[in-house]
């Protein structure tokens, strides 16, 4: 039984795969995230270790295909208007993978658009903002949905919009990567983000008044 689970695996990997390739071949645009850095493919496993930038706290990070929007988990969010433009605070409570200490980071990101997510547990209506993560040596500044993932065993899921920009995906295996971005893009992080607040010109809101989207997230409880 055990082989065949195996098998199974192996041969999701492999049609995946294909179908990047087959995307690549046909699109200009793969390997490129939401800032427009372009970024060598990467193979990751369907649970990997990454870092939300600029903090230094290691995250568990479950990659599925199941959800379109990357999704992060979030509690208390306050959002407010800074320089006529929505932002939240909101802060993100998760477990430190590198040493089981509970830790609580707080952010504060401009509001990017809203979308509507239907799931198998109902529908809520989210806040989306761009968040840089460490996945390997490669940072990803990436679009996350906020919502309570307090029921959930991983605190940021990756959606389809981010695994194109990062690869192919080994559904057999995890742990692929070991987060080893540099100090100095921590750093670099941390000065766009107060940059950011102090000139709106930087702030990206060219989505913030379209018609908000309902996406589908078929992630199951864990």
């Amino acid at each position: 039984m055990q082989s065949v689970v195996k098998l199974v695996s192996v041969s999701a990997w492999m049609l995946l795969a294909g179908f990047s390739a087959a995307a690549q071949a046909g699109s200009d645009e793969n390997g490129m995230d939401e800032a427009g850095a372009h970024h060598e493919q990467q193979i990751v496993g369907w649970i990997e270790k990454g870092l939300i930038l600029p903090e230094h706290t290691a995250v568990k990070i479950k990659v599925d295909s199941g959800a379109l929007t990357s999704s992060m988990h979030a509690v208390n969010l306050e959002t407010y208007t800074h320089n006529g433009k929505p932002w939240v605070r909101y802060e993100v409570p998760v477990k430190d993978a590198d040493t089981d200490e509970l830790v609580v980071m707080q952010f504060e990101r401009p509001v990017f658009r809203r979308i509507l997510v239907r799931g198998a547990g109902g529908s809520d209506r989210r806040p989306v903002v761009k968040m840089s993560i460490c996945m390997g040596n490669q940072v990803y500044e990436e679009q996350f949905s906020l919502r309570d993932r307090g029921d959930m065993t991983y605190p940021v899921l990756i959606g389809r919009r981010t695994i194109e920009h990062i690869g192919l995906i080994d559904v057999s295996d995890t742990f692929l990567l070991k987060p080893s971005c540099s100090q100095q893009e921590h750093e670099d992080e941390r000065d766009k983000q107060q940059r950011m607040r102090d000139d709106e010109s930087m702030v990206d809101d060219s989505a913030i008044n379209q018609p908000e989207q309902t996406e589908e997230e078929l992630e199951a409880e864990e």
